[in-house]
């Protein structure tokens, strides 16, 4: 009988082909206005509507937020006796972005902070949203719209996604604004994404060339300040578009990414090796099961059974050397690890061991 077989599933192994310089980025690909940004908004609020997938007794806050709620509209009411399950405590989660207007409506979120089973159907009453000042910027209210479902019925349950979250288009009203003043500013500040001195430098002669003139100047790797022109004093959105719009070549230095839960490795093409040598093994293990049959003697006592045997091999191979020489590329490296056979851990492995021996002339991250 043929033996039961470990399936194997098998982990992509990327690298990445990518030039440390990226031709024709433009400016704000890369970087962003100083003071130009979003604002988190956070509340705390009420689900109703609910067709018995509320929380549940043991969710004190929530009959406690209910009993607030209708004593605010002249209903006073102990709130250890309420007893309902189509009602949900919910934080209330959104994004102010920059420059919106008083009445202007955003998105929100809304998660159950209790055992609700599902928020699906639901209604958020009014709800406050406060940023990190603790000041009121919006107010949300809206019918709760699932990416999802949960469906329960003769001890059988059916779910998709997460029914304890969603959303509400638009459910969001801006109440109060952020202030960002641009007029009458004579510098403004770029700052970018990923501090390196080398494309600092890039995005300064890119503007002053885009702009015709020194106006821009790197105060570090990542902050860069740019004078206003006076023909632009008036103008100052035309000016901020023509700094964002300019194009530079984006430097990126050698990094070596990788993710051990996946086994998926990421590597720039300006990684280089030094000379090192690897010698590498590979072992093959492989577990089957066979079922032999035992058959008891005429006329005895004993029954027929299905006796499993378990037969374990493991083989190792002789181990295969390759050198590669000072300085090669990744292509050389992919190229020479595919010839000795080694997969994905093995990679990691071996990348591993050749930073710790210094010949990898890379940053090695592991997420």
């Amino acid at each position: 009988m043929r033996p039961k077989l470990i399936s194997v599933c098998l982990v992509f192994l990327i690298f990445a082909q990518q030039s440390g310089v990226h031709a024709a980025s433009r400016i704000k690909d890369v970087a962003a206005f100083e003071g130009v940004r979003d604002n988190e908004l956070v509340g705390y609020g009420l689900v109703v509507g609910l067709n018995g997938t509320g929380d549940r007794s043991q969710t004190f806050f929530s009959t406690q937020t209910l009993a607030n709620l209708l004593e605010r509209s002249g209903i006073t009411i102990n709130p250890n006796i309420i007893r309902v399950k189509n009602i949900a405590a919910v934080m209330v989660t959104a994004t102010l972005p920059p420059f919106v207007r008083q009445g202007s409506r955003i998105d929100v979120t809304v998660s159950s902070v209790g055992d609700a089973q599902s928020v699906q159907g639901g209604i958020l009453i009014l709800t406050s949203l406060r940023g990190a000042d603790n000041q009121v910027y919006a107010t949300a209210q809206g019918s709760v719209l699932l990416g999802g479902y949960s469906s329960t019925g003769n001890s059988n349950r059916v779910q998709l996604n997460h029914p304890t979250a969603g959303r509400i288009v638009n459910g969001g009203l801006v109440e109060k604004e952020v202030s960002v003043e641009l007029t009458r500013k004579s510098q403004i500040n770029l700052v970018l994404n990923d501090n390196d001195f080398t494309t600092a430098s890039r995005a300064v002669s890119a503007i002053n060339e885009t702009v015709g003139g020194q106006v821009a100047v790197a105060l570090n790797g990542r902050t860069i300040t740019v004078v206003v022109p006076p023909n632009y004093s008036n103008r100052i959105v035309d000016f901020m578009a023509l700094v964002e719009n300019a194009k530079m070549d984006v430097d990126a230095s050698a990094k070596v990414i990788i993710n051990e839960k996946t086994g998926t490795i990421v590597m720039g093409k300006e990684v280089k090796i030094g000379e090192v040598s690897i010698i590498h093994g590979s072992l093959s293990l492989q577990v089957g099961t066979f079922f032999d049959v035992s058959q008891p003697a005429p006329y005895s006592l004993g029954k027929t059974t299905v006796v499993p045997d378990t037969n374990i091999s493991v083989s190792e191979e002789k181990g295969r050397t390759v050198t590669l020489r000072d300085g090669a590329s990744v292509e050389e490296v992919v190229r020479a690890l595919n010839a000795i056979g080694a997969g994905p851990r093995d990679v990691i492995a071996i990348l591993q061991a050749i930073k710790a021996e210094g010949a990898l002339q890379a940053q090695l991250e592991i997420i």
